[in-house]
Protein backbone atom coordinates (compact mmCIF):
# COMPACT_ATOMS: atom_id res chain seq x y z
CA UNK A 1 0.00 0.00 0.00
CA UNK A 2 1.29 3.38 -1.10
CA UNK A 3 0.69 6.67 0.67
CA UNK A 4 0.04 7.92 -2.92
CA UNK A 5 -2.75 5.77 -3.27
CA UNK A 6 -6.71 6.47 -2.81
CA UNK A 7 -6.76 3.27 -0.93
CA UNK A 8 -4.34 4.61 1.89
CA UNK A 9 -5.89 8.11 1.71
CA UNK A 10 -10.07 6.93 1.89
CA UNK A 11 -9.86 3.76 3.21
CA UNK A 12 -6.41 3.11 5.80
CA UNK A 13 -5.74 6.48 7.62
CA UNK A 14 -9.28 8.13 8.02
CA UNK A 15 -9.41 4.40 9.74
CA UNK A 16 -6.42 4.22 11.58
CA UNK A 17 -6.82 7.76 12.82
CA UNK A 18 -10.01 6.25 14.24
CA UNK A 19 -9.18 3.70 15.87
CA UNK A 20 -6.24 5.91 17.83
CA UNK A 21 -7.73 9.11 18.37
CA UNK A 22 -11.40 7.45 19.44
CA UNK A 23 -11.48 3.97 19.66
CA UNK A 24 -8.25 3.82 22.04
CA UNK A 25 -8.04 7.36 23.46
CA UNK A 26 -7.80 6.44 26.46
CA UNK A 27 -4.81 4.19 26.67
CA UNK A 28 -1.24 4.99 25.67
CA UNK A 29 -1.04 0.86 25.61
CA UNK A 30 -3.87 -0.19 23.22
CA UNK A 31 -3.02 3.08 21.48
CA UNK A 32 0.67 1.61 20.89
CA UNK A 33 -0.98 -2.35 20.34
CA UNK A 34 -3.28 -0.79 17.21
CA UNK A 35 -0.79 1.01 15.66
CA UNK A 36 1.24 -1.84 15.90
CA UNK A 37 -1.29 -4.09 14.34
CA UNK A 38 -2.15 -1.85 11.62
CA UNK A 39 1.38 -1.53 11.01
CA UNK A 40 1.90 -4.61 10.46
CA UNK A 41 -1.35 -4.91 8.09
CA UNK A 42 -0.14 -1.86 5.97
CA UNK A 43 3.21 -3.84 5.17
CA UNK A 44 1.35 -7.21 4.85
CA UNK A 45 -0.87 -5.56 2.31
CA UNK A 46 1.35 -6.27 -0.71
CA UNK A 47 2.86 -9.55 0.00
CA UNK A 48 1.53 -11.21 3.03
CA UNK A 49 4.37 -13.66 3.98
CA UNK A 50 7.32 -10.84 4.39
CA UNK A 51 5.56 -9.68 6.85
CA UNK A 52 6.73 -12.78 8.17
CA UNK A 53 10.49 -11.94 7.57
CA UNK A 54 9.61 -8.74 9.82
CA UNK A 55 8.18 -10.54 12.86
CA UNK A 56 11.12 -12.05 12.72
CA UNK A 57 13.64 -9.24 13.13
CA UNK A 58 11.33 -7.59 15.55
CA UNK A 59 12.01 -10.66 17.76
CA UNK A 60 15.39 -11.20 17.40
CA UNK A 61 16.79 -7.34 17.59
CA UNK A 62 14.11 -7.28 21.24
CA UNK A 63 16.19 -10.36 22.40
CA UNK A 64 19.60 -9.01 21.11
CA UNK A 65 18.38 -5.14 23.36
CA UNK A 66 17.66 -7.29 26.52
CA UNK A 67 21.08 -8.96 26.39
CA UNK A 68 23.24 -6.24 25.65
CA UNK A 69 21.21 -4.26 28.60
CA UNK A 70 21.54 -7.50 30.65
CA UNK A 71 25.52 -7.27 30.13
CA UNK A 72 26.31 -3.80 29.40
CA UNK A 73 28.51 -3.68 32.37
CA UNK A 74 30.59 -6.64 31.06
CA UNK A 75 32.24 -5.19 27.62
CA UNK A 76 33.12 -8.21 26.18
CA UNK A 77 29.91 -10.01 26.29
CA UNK A 78 28.10 -6.61 25.28
CA UNK A 79 30.18 -6.34 22.18
CA UNK A 80 29.81 -9.84 21.39
CA UNK A 81 26.50 -9.62 21.54
CA UNK A 82 26.53 -6.55 19.24
CA UNK A 83 28.93 -8.37 16.85
CA UNK A 84 25.90 -10.98 16.38
CA UNK A 85 23.25 -8.75 16.14
CA UNK A 86 25.26 -7.19 12.91
CA UNK A 87 26.08 -10.26 11.96
CA UNK A 88 22.68 -11.59 11.80
CA UNK A 89 20.92 -8.47 10.25
CA UNK A 90 23.49 -7.81 7.29
CA UNK A 91 22.98 -11.32 6.45
CA UNK A 92 19.20 -11.57 6.73
CA UNK A 93 19.68 -8.85 4.62
CA UNK A 94 22.61 -10.04 2.57
CA UNK A 95 19.81 -12.92 1.59
CA UNK A 96 17.21 -11.42 0.49
CA UNK A 97 18.82 -8.34 -1.28
CA UNK A 98 21.96 -9.74 -2.32
CA UNK A 99 22.08 -12.91 -2.33
CA UNK A 100 20.69 -13.39 -6.58
CA UNK A 101 23.06 -10.45 -7.37
CA UNK A 102 25.94 -12.61 -6.14
CA UNK A 103 24.59 -16.32 -7.91
CA UNK A 104 24.46 -14.31 -10.80
CA UNK A 105 28.59 -13.09 -10.84
CA UNK A 106 29.28 -16.88 -9.63
CA UNK A 107 27.13 -17.94 -12.54
CA UNK A 108 28.30 -15.64 -15.42
CA UNK A 109 32.46 -16.39 -14.16
CA UNK A 110 31.57 -20.69 -13.68
CA UNK A 111 29.20 -20.26 -16.50
CA UNK A 112 26.50 -21.92 -14.55
CA UNK A 113 22.75 -21.08 -13.63
CA UNK A 114 22.27 -20.20 -9.78
CA UNK A 115 19.00 -18.48 -11.01
CA UNK A 116 17.37 -20.35 -7.92
CA UNK A 117 19.50 -18.09 -5.65
CA UNK A 118 17.40 -14.81 -6.86
CA UNK A 119 14.81 -13.87 -3.57
CA UNK A 120 11.62 -11.99 -4.07
CA UNK A 121 12.69 -8.27 -2.23
CA UNK A 122 10.73 -7.42 0.85
CA UNK A 123 9.98 -4.33 0.39
CA UNK A 124 11.68 -1.63 2.60
CA UNK A 125 14.37 -4.70 4.22
CA UNK A 126 16.84 -2.11 4.19
CA UNK A 127 14.89 0.71 5.94
CA UNK A 128 13.41 -1.49 8.82
CA UNK A 129 17.01 -3.57 9.26
CA UNK A 130 18.90 -0.75 9.62
CA UNK A 131 16.42 0.58 12.28
CA UNK A 132 16.70 -2.56 13.76
CA UNK A 133 20.39 -1.92 14.29
CA UNK A 134 19.62 1.14 15.75
CA UNK A 135 17.62 -0.18 18.02
CA UNK A 136 20.49 -2.72 19.39
CA UNK A 137 23.37 -0.22 19.20
CA UNK A 138 21.85 2.56 20.98
CA UNK A 139 20.41 0.98 24.01
CA UNK A 140 23.88 -0.21 24.25
CA UNK A 141 25.46 3.18 24.15
CA UNK A 142 22.77 4.56 26.47
CA UNK A 143 20.77 6.69 23.52
CA UNK A 144 17.49 5.08 24.79
CA UNK A 145 16.76 3.00 27.33
CA UNK A 146 15.76 -0.95 26.43
CA UNK A 147 12.36 -1.83 25.57
CA UNK A 148 11.40 -5.05 28.07
CA UNK A 149 7.83 -5.06 26.15
CA UNK A 150 8.63 -6.57 22.92
CA UNK A 151 5.12 -4.83 21.03
CA UNK A 152 7.00 -1.44 21.86
CA UNK A 153 10.30 -3.02 20.34
CA UNK A 154 8.13 -3.88 17.52
CA UNK A 155 6.07 -0.64 16.89
CA UNK A 156 9.12 1.19 16.48
CA UNK A 157 10.79 -0.79 13.75
CA UNK A 158 7.19 -1.20 11.49
CA UNK A 159 5.89 1.99 12.64
CA UNK A 160 3.82 2.39 9.16
CA UNK A 161 4.76 6.41 8.31
CA UNK A 162 8.30 5.61 7.78
CA UNK A 163 8.21 1.65 7.24
CA UNK A 164 8.91 1.59 3.10
CA UNK A 165 10.29 4.39 2.10
CA UNK A 166 12.04 6.16 5.01
CA UNK A 167 13.62 8.38 6.77
CA UNK A 168 15.56 5.85 8.85
CA UNK A 169 14.25 6.63 12.13
CA UNK A 170 16.93 6.32 15.20
CA UNK A 171 15.93 4.54 17.85
CA UNK A 172 17.60 7.47 19.91
CA UNK A 173 14.79 9.98 18.73
CA UNK A 174 11.90 8.47 19.42
CA UNK A 175 12.56 5.95 22.43
CA UNK A 176 11.31 8.42 24.95
CA UNK A 177 8.02 8.95 22.35
CA UNK A 178 6.69 5.55 22.34
CA UNK A 179 5.41 5.20 25.38
CA UNK A 180 5.70 9.43 26.69
CA UNK A 181 4.82 11.43 23.56
CA UNK A 182 2.00 14.00 23.60
CA UNK A 183 -0.22 14.25 20.75
CA UNK A 184 -1.52 18.25 20.06
CA UNK A 185 -3.70 19.92 17.91
CA UNK A 186 -1.00 22.03 16.21
CA UNK A 187 0.79 19.19 15.74
CA UNK A 188 -2.32 17.25 14.28
CA UNK A 189 -2.85 20.02 11.65
CA UNK A 190 0.92 20.67 10.82
CA UNK A 191 1.45 17.01 10.43
CA UNK A 192 -1.50 16.90 7.99
CA UNK A 193 -0.74 19.97 6.16
CA UNK A 194 2.98 18.28 5.68
CA UNK A 195 1.78 14.94 4.49
CA UNK A 196 -0.34 17.02 2.06
CA UNK A 197 2.85 18.84 0.86
CA UNK A 198 4.34 15.87 0.71
CA UNK A 199 1.65 14.11 -1.25
CA UNK A 200 1.69 16.95 -4.07
CA UNK A 201 5.43 16.47 -4.52
CA UNK A 202 5.01 13.08 -5.88
CA UNK A 203 1.67 12.93 -7.28
CA UNK A 204 2.18 16.37 -9.16
CA UNK A 205 5.61 16.81 -9.69
CA UNK A 206 7.20 14.06 -9.39
CA UNK A 207 5.22 11.74 -11.12
CA UNK A 208 5.14 14.43 -13.79
CA UNK A 209 8.57 13.99 -14.81
CA UNK A 210 9.14 10.58 -14.43
CA UNK A 211 7.14 10.62 -17.96
CA UNK A 212 9.70 12.85 -19.37
CA UNK A 213 12.73 11.18 -17.84
CA UNK A 214 11.49 7.76 -19.09
CA UNK A 215 10.73 8.93 -22.40
CA UNK A 216 14.68 9.92 -22.82
CA UNK A 217 16.03 6.98 -20.90
CA UNK A 218 14.00 4.68 -22.92
CA UNK A 219 14.66 6.58 -26.02
CA UNK A 220 18.59 6.11 -25.62
CA UNK A 221 18.13 2.54 -24.60
CA UNK A 222 16.08 1.50 -27.28
CA UNK A 223 19.34 3.13 -29.49
CA UNK A 224 16.88 5.36 -31.32
CA UNK A 225 18.50 8.69 -33.12
CA UNK A 226 18.42 11.00 -29.77
CA UNK A 227 19.87 14.71 -28.98
CA UNK A 228 22.35 15.87 -26.81
CA UNK A 229 19.98 18.51 -25.49
CA UNK A 230 16.87 15.63 -25.47
CA UNK A 231 19.03 13.53 -23.26
CA UNK A 232 19.94 16.62 -20.84
CA UNK A 233 16.48 17.27 -20.42
CA UNK A 234 15.96 13.74 -19.37
CA UNK A 235 19.15 14.13 -16.96
CA UNK A 236 17.36 16.45 -15.60
CA UNK A 237 13.80 15.70 -15.35
CA UNK A 238 14.79 12.29 -13.59
CA UNK A 239 17.15 14.66 -11.17
CA UNK A 240 13.79 16.71 -10.53
CA UNK A 241 11.97 13.10 -10.30
CA UNK A 242 13.81 11.36 -7.50
CA UNK A 243 13.87 14.54 -5.48
CA UNK A 244 10.57 15.04 -5.37
CA UNK A 245 9.85 11.52 -4.96
CA UNK A 246 12.06 11.05 -2.53
CA UNK A 247 11.65 14.28 -0.33
CA UNK A 248 7.79 13.79 -1.00
CA UNK A 249 8.06 10.77 0.68
CA UNK A 250 9.54 11.96 3.76
CA UNK A 251 7.42 14.62 4.12
CA UNK A 252 4.11 12.14 4.03
CA UNK A 253 6.33 10.32 6.91
CA UNK A 254 7.28 13.47 8.62
CA UNK A 255 3.55 14.76 8.82
CA UNK A 256 2.15 11.15 9.37
CA UNK A 257 4.51 10.56 12.04
CA UNK A 258 3.38 14.21 14.16
CA UNK A 259 -0.30 13.29 13.58
CA UNK A 260 0.13 10.59 15.73
CA UNK A 261 2.50 12.42 17.77
CA UNK A 262 6.16 11.38 16.79
CA UNK A 263 8.30 13.83 15.89
CA UNK A 264 11.04 12.48 13.13
CA UNK A 265 14.04 14.69 12.11
CA UNK A 266 13.91 16.48 8.35
CA UNK A 267 15.80 14.14 5.75
CA UNK A 268 16.11 16.72 3.13
CA UNK A 269 17.30 20.35 3.32
CA UNK A 270 17.17 21.39 -0.56
CA UNK A 271 20.28 19.53 -1.59
CA UNK A 272 20.40 21.37 -5.08
CA UNK A 273 21.72 24.72 -3.73
CA UNK A 274 24.72 22.89 -2.26
CA UNK A 275 27.93 24.33 -3.58
CA UNK A 276 30.02 21.27 -2.60
CA UNK A 277 29.46 17.20 -2.81
CA UNK A 278 29.99 17.20 0.95
CA UNK A 279 27.16 19.94 1.29
CA UNK A 280 24.89 17.70 -0.71
CA UNK A 281 25.67 14.99 1.01
CA UNK A 282 24.62 17.17 4.34
CA UNK A 283 21.22 18.20 2.58
CA UNK A 284 20.60 14.64 0.97
CA UNK A 285 18.72 11.91 2.54
CA UNK A 286 20.08 13.30 5.80
CA UNK A 287 18.97 10.13 7.85
CA UNK A 288 20.71 7.66 5.79
CA UNK A 289 24.08 10.07 6.13
CA UNK A 290 23.78 10.70 9.16
CA UNK A 291 23.05 6.34 10.31
CA UNK A 292 26.50 5.95 8.18
CA UNK A 293 28.35 8.35 10.15
CA UNK A 294 27.29 7.87 13.42
CA UNK A 295 27.48 3.66 12.94
CA UNK A 296 29.76 3.49 10.43
CA UNK A 297 32.52 6.10 9.98
CA UNK A 298 32.83 7.29 13.30
CA UNK A 299 33.50 4.10 14.61
CA UNK A 300 36.22 3.32 11.96
CA UNK A 301 37.58 6.77 13.53
CA UNK A 302 36.14 9.63 11.21
CA UNK A 303 38.34 11.88 10.05
CA UNK A 304 40.63 12.34 12.92
CA UNK A 305 43.16 9.57 11.13
CA UNK A 306 45.97 9.88 8.93
CA UNK A 307 45.59 10.67 5.51
CA UNK A 308 45.43 7.32 4.05
CA UNK A 309 42.99 6.12 6.53
CA UNK A 310 40.64 8.92 6.28
CA UNK A 311 40.66 7.54 2.25
CA UNK A 312 40.08 4.12 3.62
CA UNK A 313 37.11 4.82 6.21
CA UNK A 314 35.47 6.86 3.39
CA UNK A 315 36.08 4.47 0.60
CA UNK A 316 34.01 1.89 3.40
CA UNK A 317 31.03 4.40 3.50
CA UNK A 318 30.54 5.46 0.45
CA UNK A 319 30.49 1.80 -0.98
CA UNK A 320 28.79 0.88 1.68
CA UNK A 321 26.41 3.74 0.45
CA UNK A 322 25.98 2.61 -3.21
CA UNK A 323 25.15 -1.04 -2.36
CA UNK A 324 22.57 -0.43 -0.10
CA UNK A 325 20.56 1.10 -2.45
CA UNK A 326 20.60 -1.82 -4.87
CA UNK A 327 21.88 -5.23 -5.82
CA UNK A 328 23.42 -3.71 -9.42
CA UNK A 329 27.16 -2.60 -10.52
CA UNK A 330 25.72 0.99 -11.29
CA UNK A 331 24.75 1.85 -7.51
CA UNK A 332 28.20 0.58 -6.40
CA UNK A 333 29.78 2.96 -8.77
CA UNK A 334 27.62 5.19 -8.15
CA UNK A 335 28.72 5.36 -4.24
CA UNK A 336 32.54 5.20 -5.35
CA UNK A 337 31.72 7.77 -7.50
CA UNK A 338 30.97 9.91 -4.48
CA UNK A 339 33.95 8.53 -2.85
CA UNK A 340 36.30 10.32 -4.93
CA UNK A 341 34.41 13.39 -4.77
CA UNK A 342 33.59 13.93 -1.21
CA UNK A 343 37.67 12.64 -0.21
CA UNK A 344 39.34 14.93 -3.23
CA UNK A 345 37.21 17.78 -1.71
CA UNK A 346 38.30 16.58 1.94
CA UNK A 347 42.03 16.69 0.95
CA UNK A 348 42.08 19.53 -0.86
CA UNK A 349 39.79 21.57 1.56
CA UNK A 350 37.60 22.26 -1.70
CA UNK A 351 34.59 22.34 0.00
CA UNK A 352 35.61 25.27 2.30
CA UNK A 353 36.55 27.86 -0.46
CA UNK A 354 33.74 30.48 -0.86
CA UNK A 355 34.11 33.61 -2.77
CA UNK A 356 31.87 35.77 -5.00
CA UNK A 357 33.26 34.11 -8.19
CA UNK A 358 34.14 30.55 -7.20
CA UNK A 359 30.56 29.81 -5.11
CA UNK A 360 28.59 29.89 -8.53
CA UNK A 361 31.31 27.75 -10.10
CA UNK A 362 31.21 25.30 -7.12
CA UNK A 363 27.29 25.23 -7.80
CA UNK A 364 27.61 24.09 -11.35
CA UNK A 365 30.43 21.85 -10.54
CA UNK A 366 28.15 20.23 -7.85
CA UNK A 367 25.32 20.05 -10.03
CA UNK A 368 27.47 18.65 -12.71
CA UNK A 369 28.21 15.72 -11.05
CA UNK A 370 25.44 15.43 -9.16
CA UNK A 371 23.26 15.01 -12.56
CA UNK A 372 25.85 12.41 -13.86
CA UNK A 373 25.49 10.80 -10.67
CA UNK A 374 21.51 10.05 -10.99
CA UNK A 375 22.18 8.48 -14.45
CA UNK A 376 23.77 6.01 -13.34
CA UNK A 377 22.03 5.57 -10.50
CA UNK A 378 18.79 5.42 -13.10
CA UNK A 379 20.34 3.01 -15.75
CA UNK A 380 19.66 -0.66 -15.68
CA UNK A 381 22.97 -1.63 -16.26
CA UNK A 382 26.78 -0.10 -15.96
CA UNK A 383 26.95 -0.53 -20.01
CA UNK A 384 23.55 1.37 -20.18
CA UNK A 385 25.00 4.25 -18.08
CA UNK A 386 27.61 4.30 -20.20
CA UNK A 387 25.25 4.62 -23.36
CA UNK A 388 23.57 7.71 -21.76
CA UNK A 389 26.23 9.40 -21.24
CA UNK A 390 27.72 9.02 -24.82
CA UNK A 391 24.75 10.80 -26.24
CA UNK A 392 24.91 13.42 -23.32
CA UNK A 393 28.16 14.64 -24.33
CA UNK A 394 27.23 14.08 -28.47
CA UNK A 395 29.75 11.17 -28.87
CA UNK A 396 28.05 9.03 -31.03
CA UNK A 397 27.19 10.99 -33.87
CA UNK A 398 23.84 12.48 -32.31
CA UNK A 399 22.23 16.15 -32.96
CA UNK A 400 23.05 18.78 -30.98
CA UNK A 401 18.99 19.35 -30.53
CA UNK A 402 16.10 18.44 -32.66
CA UNK A 403 12.33 18.44 -32.24
CA UNK A 404 11.76 15.83 -30.16
CA UNK A 405 13.60 17.95 -27.25
CA UNK A 406 12.00 21.38 -28.70
CA UNK A 407 8.12 19.17 -27.69
CA UNK A 408 9.04 18.00 -24.80
CA UNK A 409 10.70 21.38 -23.75
CA UNK A 410 7.81 23.76 -24.45
CA UNK A 411 5.42 21.00 -23.10
CA UNK A 412 7.09 20.45 -19.86
CA UNK A 413 8.20 24.37 -19.42
CA UNK A 414 6.06 25.23 -16.83
CA UNK A 415 6.69 22.46 -15.10
CA UNK A 416 10.25 22.46 -14.69
CA UNK A 417 9.90 26.84 -13.62
CA UNK A 418 7.85 24.87 -11.25
CA UNK A 419 10.53 22.51 -10.09
CA UNK A 420 13.23 24.78 -10.01
CA UNK A 421 11.68 26.87 -8.13
CA UNK A 422 10.78 24.50 -5.61
CA UNK A 423 14.20 22.87 -5.21
CA UNK A 424 14.88 26.47 -2.83
CA UNK A 425 13.99 27.46 0.15
CA UNK A 426 11.57 30.34 -1.31
CA UNK A 427 8.77 29.48 0.81
CA UNK A 428 10.91 28.83 4.05
CA UNK A 429 11.87 32.77 3.48
CA UNK A 430 7.99 33.34 2.79
CA UNK A 431 7.07 31.86 5.99
CA UNK A 432 9.46 33.54 7.87
CA UNK A 433 8.47 36.87 6.27
CA UNK A 434 5.53 37.02 6.73
CA UNK A 435 4.84 34.90 10.08
CA UNK A 436 1.84 35.32 12.07
CA UNK A 437 0.21 37.71 9.48
CA UNK A 438 -3.43 36.63 9.28
CA UNK A 439 -3.79 36.88 5.40
CA UNK A 440 -0.76 35.04 4.62
CA UNK A 441 -1.82 32.26 6.94
CA UNK A 442 -4.97 31.90 4.95
CA UNK A 443 -4.08 31.43 1.83
CA UNK A 444 -1.35 29.14 2.81
CA UNK A 445 -4.55 27.04 4.23
CA UNK A 446 -6.11 27.38 0.85
CA UNK A 447 -3.12 26.71 -0.59
CA UNK A 448 -2.60 23.36 1.20
CA UNK A 449 -6.29 22.38 0.46
CA UNK A 450 -5.67 22.91 -3.72
CA UNK A 451 -2.84 20.85 -3.74
CA UNK A 452 -4.92 17.98 -1.39
CA UNK A 453 -8.09 18.35 -4.47
CA UNK A 454 -5.16 18.80 -7.52
CA UNK A 455 -3.30 15.43 -5.92
CA UNK A 456 -6.49 13.26 -5.23
CA UNK A 457 -7.82 14.27 -8.62
CA UNK A 458 -4.51 13.46 -10.36
CA UNK A 459 -4.36 9.90 -8.84
CA UNK A 460 -7.95 9.45 -9.32
CA UNK A 461 -7.54 10.06 -13.34
CA UNK A 462 -3.95 8.92 -13.83
CA UNK A 463 -2.67 4.75 -13.38
CA UNK A 464 0.80 5.78 -13.68
CA UNK A 465 2.61 5.55 -10.22
CA UNK A 466 5.52 4.73 -9.95
CA UNK A 467 7.13 3.71 -6.95
CA UNK A 468 11.28 3.96 -7.04
CA UNK A 469 11.65 2.47 -3.75
CA UNK A 470 11.64 -1.13 -4.74
CA UNK A 471 15.14 -1.89 -5.07
CA UNK A 472 15.73 -0.72 -1.07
Amino acid sequence: MLFSSTTFIYLFLPIVLFGYYVLFKRSRKLQNVFLLIVSLFFYAWGEPKFVLVMIASIVFNWIMGLLVDKHRTNSVISKGIIAICVTVNLANLFVFKYLGFAGSIIGTIFDTDLEFLKLALPIGISFFTFQAMSYVIDVYRGNGNVQKNILNVGLYISFFPQLIAGPIVRYETVAEEIQNRKETVDDFFDGFARFIVGLAKKVLLSNSFAILADKAFDSVGAQEDVSVAFCWLGAIAYTMQIFFDFSGYSDMAIGLGRMFGFHFLENFDYPYISTSISEFWRRWHISLGTWFRDYVYFPLGGSRVSRLRLIFNLFVVWFLTGVWHGANFTFAVWGLMYFVLIAAEKLTGFDKKNGKFITPFKWIYTMFFVIIGWVIFRADSLGSAVLYMKSMFGIGNNYLSDGLFTGYFMQNLLLIIIGTVLCTPIFNILNERFKNNVVFDIARVLFVIGLFVLSVSSLVSSSYNPFIYFNF
